[in-house]
């Protein structure tokens, strides 16, 4: 497919405009374990946090507590009796996966930065009045959830649209594309038949009086 029958005739590959790096790949279902351990972990913080009422950082304490606790005892038990230590994974994070994921946050960073500069000092109402609408949006749904809850599905939503829309991206944009045009061709019509009248009844008034 062309790029003029893309939305906004765009160029580059959904994985290309996601940053093209490890997120992308977790998005995009690439690295589909990856991408399914985070939806079963963060499921699985969502029914503790929403069932026991722990929160975050009691959590995390009691968990470190038993966790380093299990070990501890394992490791001195296996030292008396002759027995191998506790197997842990290699714990280590690349300097490839830090500046992969630095460079996606210091992208969507300074791009938040320069449309927040862009609105306050006016120079795109347009802008202003879309980012307004979004956090309309969010105070709306956020008044009708918790926050532990928007967030879940909020990662839902990220870790499943995009992937969805890279499979059916063709029907999606097509369909998408046929629709902007039907309203288009309707605005159209209802321009010529109410707008410009009222604009002429306007001219006549102004003309009359």
């Amino acid at each position: 497919m062309g790029s003029s029958n893309r939305l906004f005739n765009r160029q580059r590959t959904v994985h290309e405009i996601l940053g093209g790096g490890l997120v992308a790949d977790v998005m995009l279902w690439r690295r589909g374990n990856l991408t399914m351990g985070i939806l079963l972990v963060t499921l699985a913080a969502w029914v503790v946090f929403e069932k026991s009422g722990y929160t975050l950082l009691s959590l995390v304490s009691n968990v470190l507590l038993l966790l380093i606790g299990i070990l501890f005892l394992w490791a001195k038990s296996a030292a008396i009796l002759n027995r191998p230590a506790p197997p842990l994974p290699e714990l280590y994070l690349s300097e490839e996966t830090v500046n992969e994921v630095g460079a996606f946050i210091r992208a969507h960073v300074n791009d938040i930065l320069s449309a927040s500069k862009d609105i306050a000092l006016g120079k795109d109402a347009r802008l202003f009045f879309k980012v307004a609408g979004y956090l309309l949006l969010i105070s709306l749904v956020g008044g009708l959830t918790d926050f532990l809850t928007l967030g879940y599905t909020s990662l839902v939503v990220v870790l499943t649209v995009p992937a969805l829309y890279e499979r059916y991206e063709d029907y999606i944009d097509s369909y998408t594309i046929l629709g902007y045009r039907k309203m288009q061709q309707l605005y159209v019509k209802f321009d010529s038949k109410f707008v410009n009248r009222f604009r002429k009844w306007i001219l006549e008034k102004q003309k009359l009086s």
